[in-house]
């Protein structure tokens, strides 16, 4: 009886079952759709009219992929960040008459940025150009109206005359001619005597070269150092100096006749106390001290005051300890006043005052690359640094409490009311300096 019903009951769980499955496929649809509605709009603008948008959109992404990251650094005494360069900075110097800072960089270019912007918000910089090359030191002429570069593929220095124009601006003309190869191996260092009669380059090997103005080469000096590490000229132009890999700084007199014509080098004085080999040295602003730091960690200040021709040796004034220079290069700078000393390693950046061999300030990881040059500026105000993109200048707040220190001292000493009027003078500007950016020490 109940075999007739098995067709009837077979068909209805047909129908049941293709319900089942049409309704699962219209959910999965609805599930598909919602997760699409998201990304529709993307698609939209990809497709619609915007399509410009969309790939200035992507040449920007394209961008910001190949242009790396600025380095960021904030610090209290940080007075000014340089930004103009896209390529990293390997080397800055001060003209002589304050005005300007050249800085010069691997993106083929050289700035000439004007020192009285330093604390204003916008830096102004002139650019000049080095044609199918780029430089790596920069160093401004006595007279300020031109500049020298070594170029790094050319192996060579190239001279740029400075034109000034109308609105205050400089136009930039490179002469017809390089000077000729001389070294063999890779340039340290380069200089131009403040009387003009000499430009000095010094190579890694033991090569310090004295050239004259157009390009001939006066003079060879063999440092007999095995290495050089650093060479520079002194700020009376009488002297070259180098050191290396000998525990000792040498110093050559170059010496010129009454009307101006070369005549000889000879060798001066030496630099002897240290143990180790020497990372760098420099010269106070006139000439009359020295300092340098050596591998043994130790930084020593110098008179050179000395009357080296009747063989009197420099006196050693000072030493500190710098346990950094040891395991690691080491650069230098002197101020002007030979109060503060400025040593850096890798990114980072001690200020020692020289009157008692303390480190009073201390700036970390300054730059994104191992700072490349260290100077401070003719006024000795402001220390400048460069490791990457930027230069970084600082207010120099041993300086201000050397000079408080050295004006407190006088004080007690002034015999007349000028001279202590005069010395208050200082010892308030000093102050005043230290009080507004929150270093005065009470």
């Amino acid at each position: 009886m109940e075999l007739p019903q098995m067709p009837e009951l077979m068909g209805l769980s047909l129908l049941v079952g293709l319900l089942a499955l049409v309704a699962t496929a219209a959910v999965a649809r609805g599930w598909l759709r919602a997760e699409e509605k998201p990304s529709q709009p993307v698609c939209q603008k990809e497709n619609g009219p915007k399509k410009s948008g969309s790939k200035k959109q992507k040449q920007s992404q394209r961008a910001r992929k190949e242009k790396p990251q600025q380095h960021s650094f904030t610090h209290p005494l940080l007075a000014a960040a340089l930004k103009s360069h896209s390529g990293n900075i390997s080397c800055m110097d001060f003209s002589s008459n304050g005005k300007y800072l050249a800085t010069c960089a691997d993106d083929r270019t050289v700035r000439i940025w004007s020192t009285k912007d330093f604390l204003q918000r916008e830096h102004r910089s002139m650019r000049a150009n080095v044609e199918l090359d780029h430089a790596t030191l920069v160093r401004f002429s006595p007279d300020c109206r031109a500049f020298i570069v070594w170029l790094a593929n050319g192996d060579t220095l190239r001279v740029f005359k400075m034109t000034k124009r109308e609105d205050g601006g400089f136009t930039f003309t490179a002469t017809p001619e390089d000077f000729p190869k001389k070294h063999k191996a890779p340039i340290i260092n380069i200089g131009i005597a403040d009387t003009g009669k000499f430009i000095m380059t010094a190579s890694s090997d033991t090569t310090v070269l004295i050239w004259n103005l157009k390009g001939q080469v006066l003079s060879t000096i063999n440092t007999n150092q095995m290495n050089n590490s650093h060479a520079v000229i002194s700020p009376c132009s009488r002297f070259v100096g180098s050191c290396g890999f000998t525990p000792d700084v040498k110093v050559w007199e170059v010496c010129f006749g009454k009307k101006g014509e070369f005549q000889e080098v000879l060798r001066a004085f030496e630099l002897k106390g240290h143990s180790a080999s020497v990372h760098s040295f420099a010269f106070s602003n006139d000439s009359r001290r020295m300092a340098s730091v050596s591998k043994d960690g130790t930084w020593k200040l110098w008179d050179t005051d000395v009357e080296y021709k009747k063989q009197q040796d420099p006196y050693l004034l000072r030493t500190g300890c710098f346990e950094e220079a040891s395991t690691m290069p080491c650069r230098l700078a002197l101020s002007p006043d030979t109060h503060v000393l400025a040593l850096a390693t890798g990114t980072n950046i001690h200020l020692f005052n020289t009157r008692r061999g303390e480190k009073e300030e201390y700036f970390e990881c300054v730059h994104g690359e191992c700072i490349a040059d260290l100077t401070f500026d003719i006024t000795g105000r402001f220390l400048a640094s460069c490791g990457d993109r930027a230069v970084r200048l600082f207010h120099n707040t041993p300086g201000h409490r050397a000079v408080v220190e050295e004006m407190q001292s006088l004080l007690k000493r002034a015999s007349s009311e000028s001279t202590r009027q005069r010395l208050q003078q200082q010892l308030t500007q000093a102050q005043e300096a230290l009080k507004s950016l929150g270093a005065l020490k009470k």
